[in-house]
């Protein structure tokens, strides 16, 4: 096999060679990094085509909230709007999943682009109203949201098919930079958008994104789909993720971590239109909410491209608890703040820890998973890593209507604490090393 810096286009290696790297550890995972990740062609092309679509999607994110906020001034409605835009996650996931791990991946990828680009388009006509219907425009998140929830799965399990083994992290972290600097870029075009010619442009600006990655894809050859056990049944196939955590420590402790850091400890994410209005005396339809945002996700970018740089051979382990500590810590002094200049440093070192640990908890994850089951594993992480982070901000509105979005997120600054005593995922059985 080839070397680190010489790694297989995608065509090149089979399958079966694909999966020994993967899940065999026949070569070591530590001196994969972002730049060796780069030198996959496919992997380069899938990853700008699937940057470009994310800048649209945060430009969409953003103004959503901002937009929800702004209609109705309540902190209840924007997490009914998070909600629609993420909830969908926490019953299709699966369902996305496992039609991943069934079908060609890349006519799947191709088809879920086309049908949020549509729904895009539909909210940006929706929003052109004077008094648009609350519930038509949930409705249109919602569907946009089914896409989401459908098209993550797969397009994780894709990744790992992209590079060899050793490159995985570095695919992994520039993974998460790319989503990252989305989340910078998007959120200052959004901005400014939305205060110069309204949402209705940001929305429909935010379709003609999907046309990249359904560009990118059709640029290249995917490896086929791994076959699934023959002759199991529907429910079985459906759970196989779940059976998985259940027999893998590491795994099952990431997916709890995941999922209880994303309820509990990620509210200021849905609620930073309330946090910039209330504690920061921001206005959110305003460009400087959408510096706010960018801010933290320049804090995103940074932490996600160390995993792969900086702290390539560090253990991800021992990074994911370090996080943690820090980010809670972080989140504290955020929760505090009453002051916008500050605020802009102190939200980009949230985003740091936030995504240090988001990247090298999905490393752990993703070196211990077989590619017949990848979708349907990553399928649990996109319901973590995205559905319950809906689910916690429709619970967390009403509470922050009641008492405020200060004790919310000290809250979420002790969840995050306590993870780090529990998420340890190291290795203890010899099969991967993760350093």
């Amino acid at each position: 096999m080839p070397s680190p810096t010489e790694g297989p286009e995608i065509g090149t290696p089979s399958i079966e060679e694909i999966e020994d790297a993967v899940v065999d550890g026949d070569r070591p995972l530590s001196s994969g990094t972002a730049i060796s990740a780069l030198r996959h062609r496919t992997f380069r092309t899938v990853f700008f085509g699937a940057f470009a679509s994310n800048i649209g999607t945060w430009m969409q994110n953003v103004v959503l909230g901002a937009y929800a906020f702004d209609i109705t001034h309540s902190s209840t409605f924007v997490g009914v709007v998070i909600f629609a835009q993420l909830g969908p996650a926490l019953l299709l996931a699966m369902v996305g999943g496992l039609i991943a791990d069934k079908v060609d991946r890349k006519k799947f990828l191709i088809v879920l682009s086309l049908e949020q680009l549509i729904f895009s388009l539909a909210l940006a006509w929706v929003v052109r109203a004077q008094s648009p219907s609350h519930v038509v425009l949930v409705l249109m998140v919602v569907a946009v949201g089914i896409g989401s929830a459908m098209f993550g799965p797969a397009y994780s399990a894709i990744l790992p098919g992209l590079v060899s083994r050793a490159d995985l992290p570095g695919a992994i972290s520039l993974n998460s930079a790319q989503m990252n600097a989305s989340r910078v870029i998007g959120p200052v075009i959004g901005g400014v958008t939305y205060h110069l010619v309204g949402p209705a442009w940001v929305f429909a600006g935010n379709a003609a994104t999907y046309l990249f990655v359904v560009a990118a894809l059709m640029a290249v050859s995917l490896p086929a789909t791994p076959r699934a056990t023959p002759h199991a049944s529907t429910w079985r196939e459906l759970t196989a993720g779940i059976a998985t955590a259940r027999q893998d420590r590491v795994v099952r402790r990431c997916l709890v971590t995941v999922f209880v850091f994303s309820l509990l400890a990620l509210a200021f994410i849905g609620q930073m239109p309330v946090v910039a209005a209330h504690n920061l005396g921001i206005d959110p339809k305003s460009a400087t909410y959408g510096l706010l945002y960018a801010c933290f996700g320049t804090g995103a970018l940074m932490g996600a491209i160390s995993i792969g740089t900086v702290f390539a051979r560090t253990s991800k382990p021992t990074i994911v608890r370090v996080c943690l500590v820090c980010y809670s810590v972080a989140l504290t002094v955020f929760a505090l703040l009453r002051a916008a200049l500050p605020a802009y440093f102190v939200v980009a070192v949230v985003g740091v820890f936030y995504f240090a640990f988001i990247t090298a908890l999905n490393t752990a994850l993703q070196t211990r998973l077989d590619d017949a089951v990848r979708g349907r594993v990553m399928a649990l992480w996109i319901m973590g890593f995205g559905g319950t982070v809906a689910l916690g901000n429709l619970i967390i509105g009403p509470v922050v209507a009641v008492v405020g979005i200060t004790p919310v997120l000290l809250f979420g600054a002790g969840v995050a604490l306590l993870l780090a005593w529990y998420a340890d995922v190291g290795v203890r059985d010899g099969v991967v090393t993760l350093a």
